[in-house]
């Protein structure tokens, strides 16, 4: 399948980083729907491939922007295979080699710092930050190919949320077909 209208779709998950809350959390998305992992006599096995990935941070429960007052910080990302869960914010420490770069595992990535967060007692606030540009992303080149059958978005707070906050994600992805040598070295890779 190619990057295009006719074969490329969406998909998207949130989760709310809960106020004063130390620790991450995280959100599943099923995708046992879109993937099938065994190749039957002619019948390729199918992946789902990543894209792109499109993050927004706003106020949980009125999806405004991120209020000029929020102090808080966090690393996000998309982990394929993860298989951990809905964890409100608080529900785990996520290991420091699970958002790095070195992870197998990681379709994407990216940093939120709240305006107060950047510049101390900032007079006016500086506008906040994220850094989805710097992180991981896969491309339309070299999608990231999923072959397990759930991804997870999870976070990390760095500094505690001042407010409730909405962390939410779009895939753009599309089944294509595996020959088995892909889809093995997948498989192998995909292991947590």
């Amino acid at each position: 399948m190619a990057y295009n209208i006719k074969d490329v779709f969406y998909l998207s998950t949130s989760t709310t980083i809960t106020a004063a809350t130390a620790n991450g959390g995280s959100a599943q998305l099923d995708l046992s729907a879109y993937i099938d992992p065994i190749a039957r006599g002619r019948t390729k096995g199918t992946g789902l491939a990543v894209y792109k990935t499109h993050y927004i941070m706003s106020q949980s429960g009125t999806a405004e922007p991120i209020d000029d007052a929020e102090a808080g910080s966090c690393r996000f990302g998309l982990i394929a295979g993860a298989g951990v869960g809905d964890l409100a914010t608080g529900g785990t420490t996520i290991a420091n080699t699970t958002l790095a770069a070195t992870n197998a595992l990681l379709v994407s990535s990216g940093d939120f710092y709240g305006p107060k967060s950047m510049v101390a007692n900032a007079s006016p606030p500086a506008a906040g930050l994220m850094t989805e540009a710097i992180g991981i992303k896969p491309s339309i080149e070299v999608p990231y190919v999923i072959v397990r059958d759930n991804v997870c978005l999870v976070y990390e707070v760095g500094d505690n949320f001042t407010s409730d906050a909405l962390l939410s994600v779009r895939l753009e992805v599309a089944q294509i077909s595996l020959d088995q040598a892909t889809l093995n070295q997948l498989l192998r890779t995909q292991t947590v």
